[in-house]
């Protein structure tokens, strides 16, 4: 990435939202495509590594059953029965799980249930293909002593889940009838026939004790990772979701957040560590390169196709910016001699940088909820990050990226770069301040006027400058880009600096 962070915002454009790299946790959900289903997973994000974690049942003390089948025994109480209650069941092609354990009764107090277990069998009977209303009706007729066999779901769908104690719609019992998909209340008498009270339901000391933890199950490296918010093969935006690809092909899965303002910051968080991996890996690289041969930003895009053809609007390129020259990349560079094998390499005075339109005047409010990613608005191509390069010959690339601030990275990187190329070629015919060009005008063809003012006389000098091709076209316009780098940002070069034309 970028050396330095972004230029000052030209009038009308929201500051650059850079985020320092940072760690922190989170619930999240895993999404899967397929079968439409979110998991409970944990985030935890550290300055290289992105882990997913899923929750599980473990053993901490006793002695342990060996699989992962639990088998309980519970004694129905007088007032609150079984203490808890159930969602699910195969009419729906899920299982039926323990969505909730009622605090100090008869369920809690075994130590050995969760909400999120699936229920596996009642008293010794299978009930793992049993709809709702059968593993309601077994559990409700049982007796006052109750024996069933169950296994945490580390992936059951979320919606099968709540936290412990937490409200939520009931069946009504009166009738007869319950919902797969609602609670179904275990911690009333239901019909057993003896409601004398009972002992209550206690481990014993020699029984196994069971924790629900988070465990680590998978782990993204952020170095030279991407990140998606894009369905594969579509430009559908995925809401308050997207995707971390690492370098070796490991993939976070599909992140989803409760809240925009949740999906936003962790798409920050992401990208500001992966941002300071990149910054470390230029720097290594540099020690290896002339100072005229330097990596002054690189990272990922994504490009548009040509065609309509292509199954696919947008694919991956890893771009940089190194010496004289602009590098496309289908995978990045990670030593010296993979900078040979770039798919394009453009001289950085051939190519003209373009922002697309992204940038809107009007509505501040508008701007800052597309700065930050936080909605989809209908633009054209349905990418609002985007920006091109076109090169001689009338060669263009159309690349998008995930977030304005990224945006405006890329857009100071190649004023600098090709700022720095200009200087070190120091063929110069001329040259001023940019605070001394005082207008310009053009006849739409090949002849271009510049207006100066002379600090000594304050006499206006006209240069007048004649093209023959597109490259020379587009270097002199790199060459004003520059010069206005030079003149917005004082930290980059020191006050005498120039405004140069190289010929």
């Amino acid at each position: 990435m970028s050396t330095e962070g972004p230029p000052p915002a030209p009038r009308g454009r929201p500051g650059c939202l850079l985020v320092p790299a940072r760690t922190k946790t989170a619930v999240a959900l895993l999404y899967d495509e397929e079968s439409e289903n979110a998991y409970d997973v944990r985030l935890k994000l550290t300055k290289e590594v992105l882990t997913i974690q899923k929750q599980d049942v473990v053993c901490v003390g006793g002695s342990h059953q060996g699989r992962n089948h639990r088998t309980v025994t519970l004694r129905r109480q007088a007032v609150s029965g079984l203490g808890l209650s159930i969602k699910g069941g195969s009419e729906h092609n899920v299982p039926v799980v323990i969505s909730k354990i009622f605090k100090d009764q008869a369920a809690d107090q075994t130590g050995m249930l969760f909400v999120g277990d699936a229920v596996l069998q009642v008293n010794g009977i299978n009930v793992e293909n049993a709809t709702h209303e059968e593993v309601v009706h077994l559990l409700r007729n049982a007796g006052n002593e109750v024996t069933i066999t169950v296994e945490y779901l580390r992936e059951a769908p979320a919606f099968l889940k709540l936290p412990l104690g937490s409200p939520g719609p009931s069946s009504d019992h009166s009738s007869g009838a319950s919902s797969p998909l609602f609670d179904s209340g275990l911690h009333l008498n239901g019909n057993s026939s003896n409601t004398a009270p009972s002992s209550p339901s206690s481990p014993i000391a020699k029984d196994p004790r069971y924790e629900k933890r988070w465990l680590d199950t998978l782990s993204v490296p952020l170095s030279m990772a991407r990140i998606s918010r894009y369905k594969a093969g579509a430009e559908k935006l995925r809401w308050n979701a997207f995707e971390v690809l690492a370098l070796d092909g490991v993939s976070s899965g599909i992140l989803r957040f409760y809240t925009a303002q949740d999906g936003a910051d962790w798409l920050r968080a992401v990208s500001a560590n992966i941002r300071e991996l990149t910054l470390q890996n230029m720097k290594m690289a540099n020690k290896c390169c002339s100072p005229s041969d330097q990596v002054v930003h690189m990272g990922w895009v994504n490009e548009k196709l040509q065609g309509a053809d292509s199954s696919q609007t947008f694919r991956p390129k890893f771009l940089a910016l190194k010496g004289p020259s602009f590098y496309v990349f289908s995978t990045p560079p990670v030593s010296t001699f993979d900078w040979v094998r770039a798919e394009r390499t453009y001289h950085l005075c051939e190519v003209l940088f373009k922002v697309h339109k992204f940038w809107l005047t009007e509505d501040c409010w508008l701007q800052a909820n597309l700065y930050l990613g936080l909605q989809d608005f209908d633009f054209e191509d349905q990418r609002p990050y985007c920006f091109s390069v076109m090169a001689g010959h009338g060669k263009s690339h159309v690349f998008n990226v995930e977030l304005g601030s990224e945006l405006a990275v890329w857009e100071k990187s190649f004023q600098r770069a090709t700022f720095m190329e200009v200087q070190r070629t120091g063929n110069v015919l001329w040259r001023f301040k940019f605070s001394q060009l005082k207008g310009s005008s053009d006849d739409g063809k090949t002849r271009v006027k510049l207006l100066f003012q002379n600090l000594d006389t304050k006499q206006i000098e006209t240069k007048e400058l004649e093209f023959q091709d597109l490259t020379a076209v587009l270097h002199c316009i790199h060459s004003f880009l520059a010069a206005k780098v030079a003149s917005v940002d004082p930290g980059f070069m020191d006050s005498q600096s120039k405004y140069m034309y190289s010929s």
